[in-house]
């Protein structure tokens, strides 16, 4: 693993110190002073990192010449250069630390989520599917102290979901959630089969940042708003409530209907997950004109990749990704087990990244 160059971990670090003066003088405005705290918020741990390559590497200097000098107690020196074999293994985990630290940071990584499950091929079991999906997702989200609210549902016979839409609010929800947008594949035998033969069946789960207002500029002369009744266009959308909202981007042909709360929320939550699918079409876009040549193992976005496959019969979980396989089906679909497969996943990631690092292409 090659070294990260002194001169650039020394640019890092007056960088931080320019900032910490910065706010302890005080006198800027609001908008810089958040800006500058955001910033040597997100510096803090990486310095920290760097002061504590800092000190094993004065301290690996001081064992190698204890363990070279001739002069030394023979015990002594050999002390020392068993400590310094300890000492180079901190450091190589240091210096990996450092460069994770250090790579590309997605700017949608710290931002809320849109999630959206819908059913795909297998009728009633599919729907059912979903619906266990996305109890796993809202559970997993409670444990983690994130909010969930949902914006659209479409219900099932069967109390399954052919479709629903939720926000989950908190810090840093999209960089733990971006990679499991794609189809989700499950093996069991349904509750309606009375033959006992296992069925395939699947859903597919998009998870999108979350935009602000400040990240998406919509016009508005580019939407179109309407309120639909019950017996109006929308069908299970709409048949819980006599207030529902479609909103249509013109320029798109995107259209969000949020059927759930009143229709002053309704039209909030509509337009959120509106700004938040532009926000995607246009990292999407910048994406693929960064790394037109790039195919990364792990992808985020990809919502026909099939990406994991829930076999009940067995008790296994399987990322196809990076081949990995949990024989802990039940504590995953209550989302205690799901850290396990997101974190290899996360891992993978930043592996790859480290990768195009080394060999000059970040």
């Amino acid at each position: 693993m090659s070294t990260i160059p002194t001169e650039k971990l020394d640019k890092l670090v007056q960088r931080w110190e320019t900032i910490q003066a910065e706010l302890n003088q005080g006198g800027v405005n609001q908008a810089t002073y958040a800006k500058l705290t955001k910033e040597f918020s997100d510096l803090n741990p990486v310095i920290e990192t760097i002061n504590t390559l800092r000190a094993a590497e004065r301290e690996e200097a001081d064992l190698e010449q204890m363990s070279r000098d001739a002069s030394a107690d023979k015990e002594m020196a050999a002390l020392a250069y068993d400590e310094l074999q300890a000492v180079r293994d901190r450091l190589e985990g240091l210096r990996g630390e450092l460069k994770i630290a250090l790579l590309p940071k997605d700017a949608a990584d710290e931002k809320s989520a849109i999630l959206e499950v819908r059913a795909g091929t297998g009728g009633d079991e599919a729907a059912l599917f979903a619906a266990d999906l996305y109890r796993m997702y809202t559970r997993y989200a409670d444990l983690k102290g994130w909010k969930t609210e949902v914006i659209s549902m479409s219900e099932s016979d069967l109390g399954g979901f052919k479709e629903v839409v939720a926000s989950i609010t908190g810090q840093g929800v999209f960089a733990r959630l971006k990679f499991e947008s794609g189809v989700h594949r499950v093996q069991r035998i349904p509750a309606t089969e009375s033959g006992g033969r296992i069925h395939t069946s699947a859903a597919t789960v998009a998870v999108l940042p979350e935009a602000e207002d400040v990240d998406i500029d919509i016009k508005p002369e580019d939407i179109r708003i309407d309120t639909m009744r019950a017996s109006g266009a929308g069908g299970q959308h709409v048949n819980k409530t006599d207030s529902a909202v479609r909103i249509t981007h013109l320029p798109t042909g995107i259209i969000i209907v949020s059927a759930e709360k009143s229709q002053h929320q309704n039209r909030r939550l509509a337009m959120q997950v509106l700004r938040s699918r532009l926000y995607e079409v246009e990292r999407e876009r910048l994406d693929s004109e960064r790394s037109q040549s790039r195919k990364s193992q792990v992808g985020s976005g990809d919502r026909s990749q099939r990406i994991r496959t829930y076999n009940f019969p067995q008790g296994r979980v399987t990322d196809h990704r990076i081949n990995l396989t949990l024989h802990k089906i039940d504590q995953v679909m209550v989302g205690d087990g799901l850290d396990e497969i997101i974190d290899p996943l996360i891992a993978e990631h930043q592996a790859g990244l480290l990768a195009e690092m080394e060999n000059g292409r970040g």
